[in-house]
């Protein structure tokens, strides 16, 4: 294994989870998910909520989820899903809690069809000091039309090829 590759994600319905899934079997490295102390709402107009107040308060949940050896990670996969056209302030309190200086990062993201938002550009604001490379997005469920997790099956081997497109793109690809 890898160890000086992270793929952190964060995930809801699984999508984000497929997607981070690919890229470990890929490149090898260390999977982790965020996760927050307090337990997110299950209903998602719900957890969309809350996580738009706590956008506009500025507020960010406790995390669960800690790395601490962040330091020995050369390389870091950032994951996240698109909510209100930005990160969920989970993956925020993740950017601001690490130094990422020196660090290469790949930031990719599931979305329900509204694309990528300012996701990548918070990544590159919040990551300090590292080299933030190009982004990979792709469509994901659209949970508020019943389609949760999407990246299964046939979509799964697309966004597989995709996935190796871009690493060869970015020079991420395993050696």
């Amino acid at each position: 294994m890898n160890n000086k590759t992270l793929i952190i994600y964060y995930s809801r319905t699984g999508n984000t989870e497929a997607v981070a899934e690919l890229i470990q079997e890929k490149i090898d490295g260390e999977l982790v998910q965020i996760e927050t102390k307090e337990p997110r709402p299950a209903d998602y107009r719900i957890e969309v909520e809350q996580n738009a107040q706590e956008q506009e308060k500025g507020s960010l949940p406790i995390l669960k989820t800690s790395i601490p050896d962040f330091d020995r990670y050369e390389r870091v996969f950032i994951r996240s899903p698109t909510w209100n056209m930005a990160l969920p302030q989970a993956v925020i309190t993740f950017l601001d809690s690490y130094d990422f200086s020196g660090k290469t990062v790949l930031p990719f993201n599931t979305h329900a069809g509204y694309g990528a938002g300012s996701t990548f550009r918070q990544i590159k604001a919040r990551a300090e000091g590292a080299n933030v490379l190009e982004g990979y997005t792709v469509k994901g469920g659209e949970e508020t039309n019943g389609l949760l997790l999407a990246i299964q099956g046939k979509y799964k081997e697309k966004v597989s090829k995709e996935i190796d497109t871009w690493l060869e793109t970015t020079k991420q690809s395993k050696k």
